[in-house]
């Protein structure tokens, strides 16, 4: 099974879980429009701030923004547990950065979150060719 690597192999994603349940974790997919007349500059300081502290966070494990053509970007953040994921959509710093988003730098947006997602994964070296 050289090449493919279950996400629970990856991460310790356990101690969120009550005995007996599996591994798992917590993803959330926020896919957002900026506003036209939004500060640029503002936006990226506190964007860069709020992926500092994410990054410190208890249960972080990743997150990634990619951008499309039309404007739309997307940001995935997963978290070892939902408990982890909701603290830090609660830290006060972070909620603040919420808010003057909601204000000041989004047209719209919307979050996807759920526990558990059904993974598979491909890894070109993987001699069976196929997906776990």
């Amino acid at each position: 099974m050289r090449g493919i690597r279950k996400v629970d192999d990856q991460f310790n994603l356990s101690k969120c879980l009550p005995e007996g349940k599996e591994r798992s974790m917590y993803m959330n997919v926020f896919r957002s429009r900026k506003r036209a007349d939004m500060d640029a500059a503002a936006y990226q300081a506190d964007a860069a701030r709020m992926a500092e502290l994410a990054r410190q966070q208890p249960g972080f494990v990743s997150y990634k923004t990619f951008s499309a053509e039309d404007g739309e970007t997307v940001t995935i953040s997963e978290w070892e547990c939902e408990a982890d994921a909701r603290a830090w959509a609660g830290h006060f710093e972070h909620r603040a950065v919420q808010n003057r988003g909601r204000s000041e730098y989004y047209e719209s947006y919307i979050v996807y979150s759920c526990d558990g997602p059904d993974v598979r994964r491909f890894t070109h070296d993987d001699s069976r060719g196929g997906l776990a």
